[in-house]
């Protein structure tokens, strides 16, 4: 809650004191048997409290009570019978019952917003804490552990170069794995800068061609599938709003998954189009690859969860997690539908 509601709570609630204070001088100074002015006291109440509590129904049933009585008092007087000043005191003992309780419970509620805007603060400042820990641990990861990387695959390179006469067979295979590990490390720390990029870059909103997008993608991504038989098909796609680097990304993630699952098929079909909805507009990439198990579907999104063997398909299983982060930070949905050994669908949305 921000301090101007705070203000603004404060002001409602010393107005409906004080418009209390105005109806129980004015019923105290009538006289019931007149009518008038005892009447306009007990309505005006009502009317009054409106215009402070306007956007709450709870002042419809004093205004309700209020007319009833009017019309009361209308009947009594078409017969020339008198309402009786009990009957009006017990009346305006009601309405201000009715007041204090709605005032009571608008002050407990007030309360309890203010207490819940202190722990959401508190928990505010320590989130902005992580995240700079964050911050400083992916540096150390980007800076400090590529460092002894390089060292480790170098060291390794020499070994198989220089001392090639001296290392038998066994050795060099082993040397091998751990050059190939190596590079997998530094794939590993590369995805994750990626990850931690996409949840904090700043986001810069604008038009977006996502058809010219895509086919701008796929020329990059052409020399990696000139040896094989990929059919590309890039349906009419919606244009959108957002960060178009970080989107650019999520389409690049998308369609580089798409290559990858359908690699063990001699004709692999990728296919790219859209869906208008009713506040948003849904992008899906689908292809006829691998495919995967729905009852994993839940795990799909989560960092490092694989659905394939790493010996099967490459990959360090933190592509769909950037995917998901940034769909997210645009205010859309992402999910996934497969079925195993015939494909997968990736569909994300994008508010209009």
């Amino acid at each position: 809650m921000s301090l101007n509601y705070k203000i603004h709570e404060k002001y409602r609630i010393i107005a409906i004191i004080f418009f209390i204070a105005i109806i129980l001088f004015l019923s105290y100074y009538s006289t019931p048997i007149s009518g008038k002015n005892s009447f306009y006291s007990l309505f005006c109440g009502p009317i009054l409290l409106t215009s402070v509590w306007k956007n709450k129904r709870m002042w419809f049933a004093p205004v309700f009570l209020a007319i009833v009585l009017i019309f009361i008092q209308l009947f009594y007087r078409q017969f020339g019978a008198s309402f009786f000043e009990g009957y009006f005191q017990m009346v305006m003992f009601i309405f201000i019952v009715i007041i204090v309780a709605f005032l009571g419970e608008r002050i407990e509620k007030v309360r309890i917003l203010n207490e819940l805007n202190e722990n959401l603060k508190k928990e505010s400042e320590k989130l902005e804490d992580a995240n700079k820990e964050l911050e400083a641990f992916a540096y150390s990861v980007s800076h400090d552990l590529r460092v002894p990387l390089r060292a480790i695959d170098g060291f390794s390179r020499i070994v198989i170069e220089d001392y090639e006469d001296k290392v038998d067979d066994e050795g060099k295979r082993l040397l091998n794995i751990i050059r190939e590990n190596t590079h997998k490390m530094g794939q590993l720390i590369d995805d994750i800068l990626l990850l931690s990029r996409a949840s904090r870059q700043e986001m810069k909103i604008m038009p977006i061609d996502m058809e010219s997008l895509v086919r701008n993608i796929f020329n990059d991504l052409k020399p990696s599938i000139e040896d094989r038989n990929v059919q590309i098909e890039i349906k009419p796609l919606l244009p959108a709003s957002g960060d178009r680097i970080l989107l650019q990304q999520v389409l690049s993630n998308l369609i580089t998954n798409s290559i990858k699952f359908t690699k063990n098929k001699d004709n692999a079909i990728i296919e790219i189009g859209s869906e208008e909805g009713k506040n948003e507009n849904i992008y899906y990439v689908k292809d006829n690859g691998a495919g995967f198990n729905m009852k994993y579907a839940n795990k799909l999104f989560g960092l490092f969860q694989r659905l394939h063997g790493s010996e099967e398909f490459e990959g360090t299983g933190v592509g769909l997690s950037i995917v998901q982060r940034v769909i997210r930070r645009h205010g859309g949905r992402v999910w996934g539908e497969g079925k195993v050994n015939e494909g997968a669908t990736i569909y994300f949305t994008l508010p209009k």
